[in-house]
């Protein structure tokens, strides 16, 4: 850290002073639209009564109309002066101001006579993060199967372990802050992984529920496909983690399941219609996807006995329509 010299104290007790009794977003003294809009209609019924006044001597025949035109003026001139002049010499005076705010709070603490980094992972910030990474891990265990709480935890483990990698990068050894830096490094890995497992479980296991009792194709698989992106998330961070990867090879067979019996499905209905010539084509466009798609060398057996099948009774159909 920089030691400021002591005989240049103006240049940051200022600074210093100003930041305790500055308050952001600070803003200028505005007349609300109700008591300048009144303001604006009094000076203009002056203005139509001074005009009308003028004018009654018996030279203008309509004095009533000039009146009313110069105090139409006055209100037109008095909505552009508030909307169009005040408005934005107040909006640019309030921009000002805002970026002064964010000049100040980029720049630097002083304490004791020594610049602190605001980004500075201190014992203090870091016993604070933890505490509450903690207390949050407590309610998502508490809550048990509510996603959120558990994808919350994980959330800020995962923030926390990238802060603490960097901080660790410069710290010397005989540093005070090596030791709870790497005790809350550790905690926050263990937190980190119980956690993100227990959101992939409990998120794919509702997916999947909701999967089954969906009838129609195109929404049964996209859920199934947010199911399988959950876990492949998680095993972005546990490739080794096995209960993921079975989860993984599960989700792909029900996705498959759901896309072959689709096809099925539409051959069955041109068959039903007596277009044999489609059904044939669907039930061989099923062959294809099994020989490339279907995960397992016994489920692809299974489906294309099945398949085969069900062309067989096809063939067999057309030659009693011949």
């Amino acid at each position: 850290m920089v030691k400021i010299l002591t005989h240049r104290p103006s240049t940051t007790q200022p600074i210093q002073n100003y930041r305790h009794q500055v308050k952001p977003n600070r803003r200028p003294f505005w007349l609300p639209a109700s008591g300048f809009y009144v303001l604006a209609a009094a000076a203009a019924i002056f203005v139509f009564f001074v005009i009308l006044a003028a004018f009654r001597d018996g030279r203008d025949e309509m004095p009533w109309t000039t009146a009313g035109i110069a105090s139409s003026i006055i209100l037109a001139g008095a909505v552009l002066l508030r909307e169009v002049v005040f408005r934005g010499a107040r909006n640019r005076l309030l921009d000002t101001q805002r970026q002064l705010d964010r000049n100040l709070k980029a720049t630097p603490a002083v304490r004791n006579g020594t610049i602190q980094d605001p980004n500075k992972l201190t014992l203090e910030k870091n016993a604070a993060i933890l505490k509450e990474i903690k207390q949050k891990s407590d309610a998502a265990k508490v809550l048990g199967k509510m996603p959120a709480g558990h994808k919350e935890v994980f959330e800020m483990c995962d923030r926390y372990i990238e802060v603490a990698r960097n901080e660790l990068k410069t710290i010397t050894p005989g540093s005070p802050r090596l030791g709870p830096l790497l005790r809350g490094r550790e905690m926050a890995e263990n937190m980190h992984r119980f956690h993100l497992l227990q959101w992939a479980e409990i998120e794919t296991r509702t997916l999947m529920h909701e999967a089954r009792h969906i009838q129609k194709f195109n929404d049964k698989l996209a859920t199934a496909q947010k199911a399988i992106a959950i876990v492949d998330s998680a095993l972005e961070y546990y490739p080794g983690e096995e209960n993921l990867r079975e989860s993984g090879e599960a989700l792909r067979e029900f996705v498959a399941s759901i896309k072959l019996s689709n096809w099925i499905e539409r051959a069955e209905r041109a068959a039903f219609k007596g277009n044999y010539k489609q059904a044939k084509k669907l039930y061989n466009d099923a062959l294809f996807f099994v020989s490339k798609e279907v995960p397992g060398e016994e489920n692809r057996k299974i489906a294309a006995a099945k398949i085969s099948e069900e062309l067989e009774k096809i063939k067999g159909l057309e030659n009693v329509a011949e």
